[in-house]
């Protein structure tokens, strides 16, 4: 893929979109703090036990804090270049909120098991998700799409979810949770437009 083009419309959207709830969570009080975060609509397992479900979404879209949300929002622009242009405005955008959701369910699955409640948001799950989407697309491209090797985004994945392992206050659980699901998710709504996408990729295109 020509590192040239143009940002697709529905990743621009969704970061925009992220972006502005930062904002306005901000102009009202303090995004790294966990009881204001509760108070806005992060997960909090107590809090979904009791019905408030719509926090399952909402959380996707908050983020505790800048560096969070830039961490977030550089690899969903990074990733999504490659992913919306393969899948499609709507498959993208159903693979990113399946992601999200998928995560923030493995999460709170492990915390109903060990009784350790944390409150969290982020894009991460959602970002997670379009690069299983990709690995996926990746195998089904013979090692490659649109120039990216399946190596290269398992490798990508690899350092990631280790990163996130050996940092404390990240939820890996989500993460987990939305690789799984964006693969999972590539499986149904993936199908490769042109059999010669598994060719090998430009030069300067590998990551």
């Amino acid at each position: 893929m020509d590192y040239q083009e143009k940002v697709p419309p529905c990743t621009i959207v969704l970061a925009a979109l992220n972006v502005v709830v930062y904002v306005l969570l901000t102009l009202g009080g303090d995004t790294e703090d966990a009881l204001y975060m509760l108070e806005k609509g992060a997960v909090y397992l107590p809090s979904i036990a009791a019905g408030e479900y719509y926090r399952i979404l909402t959380s996707m879209f908050m983020h505790f804090g800048f560096m969070h949300l830039a961490n977030n929002m550089f690899m969903l622009v990074i990733l999504g270049r490659y992913a919306e242009k393969a899948l499609g405005k709507i498959k993208f955008v159903l693979i990113y909120l399946i992601g999200g959701i998928t995560g923030n369910l493995l999460s709170l699955a492990v915390e109903w098991g060990n009784g350790d409640y944390s409150v969290s948001a982020g894009a991460s799950g959602a970002v997670f998700a379009i690069l299983g989407a990709l690995i996926w697309m990746a195998i089904k491209g013979r090692g490659y799409i649109s120039g990216l090797t399946s190596q290269g985004l398992l490798f990508m994945a690899f350092i990631s979810l280790y990163n996130g392992l050996a940092n404390g206050g990240i939820n890996n659980y989500a993460h987990l949770g939305g690789i799984a699901g964006g693969f999972l998710a590539a499986l149904f709504l993936y199908r490769k437009k042109d059999t010669r996408e598994g060719s090998m990729p430009r030069s300067g295109d590998n990551i």
